[in-house]
């Protein structure tokens, strides 16, 4: 594991999921975490964690990002992991839906970036991490539109940055997981009508047998955080889905 002792690392939407593993998988490679999420009730549950600072955040709120990212001063790290995950093929993705993928997954890591580059260019060091999908421009997957187009998206962002960006000493990455056990997976089987039914239909499809764990991407954000000859590339995590 990548050796982080003393980087400050900016997490969003910390408080559960891959953004919960990642803040544990920050602190034990050394690192001093800053977990922000919207949700208080759950992003309380990391209080009192030794090297985490909490931080309740709207990464919607440019205003918000940019008061946060002023008054927590140095960044070397941003992970964006912040998402939202719509169900749908084209002819039933309304324009609000559209309109919210794209604030979500795609806006806010934009904003989040446009807070922290200033500093990281001032120093000619940093580390990005966008959360994309292999659910984009890599592999089409039914009833994902809205996410599927984000998603992409995020790739493009990420290349672009790293176009701009690479000889003034900032990396940056995106990592694109399979399915990823998580609350919002869980909701997702449940709003199905048979969770027993739709959990197996999702594990049929991994290659490798299983659902991915959180903690696994969190160790991917970890080595990108820390790999310091990477840049502009999508890391497709999948159990070999896209294989």
């Amino acid at each position: 594991m990548a050796d982080l002792t003393g980087k400050i690392v900016l997490i969003t939407a910390a408080a559960q999921g891959i953004g919960r593993a990642s803040v544990d998988a920050f602190v034990a490679a050394g690192a001093k975490v800053i977990a922000t999420d919207i949700n208080a009730a759950k992003l309380a549950e990391l209080d009192g964690v030794a090297a985490v600072t909490t931080r309740v955040l709207d990464v919607l709120s440019a205003d918000a990002v940019n008061a946060a990212v002023a008054e927590i001063g140095r960044i070397d790290v941003l992970f964006n992991c912040a998402g939202v995950v719509h169900s749908g093929a084209v002819l039933e993705m309304s324009d609000k839906d559209m309109d919210f993928a794209f604030d979500l997954n795609v806006k806010a890591q934009i904003r989040t970036i446009k807070a922290v580059l200033p500093q990281m260019l001032e120093r000619q060091d940093g580390a990005i991490i966008n959360m994309a999908t292999v659910a984009s421009s890599i592999k089409g997957v039914p009833n994902r539109a809205a996410y599927s187009i984000s998603k992409a998206a995020v790739i493009g962002l990420t290349k672009s940055i790293a176009s701009d960006y690479t000889t003034k000493g900032i990396r940056v990455n995106a990592i694109c997981p399979g399915t990823v056990d998580s609350p919002s997976l869980h909701e997702r089987w449940h709003a199905t009508g048979d969770f027993e039914a739709a959990k197996a239909a999702f594990i049929a499809r991994q290659p490798i047998g299983r659902i991915a764990r959180p903690e696994e991407v969190a160790d991917l954000a970890v080595y990108l955080a820390g790999a310091t000859y990477t840049t502009g590339q999508i890391h497709i995590i999948d159990g070999g889905w896209t294989a």
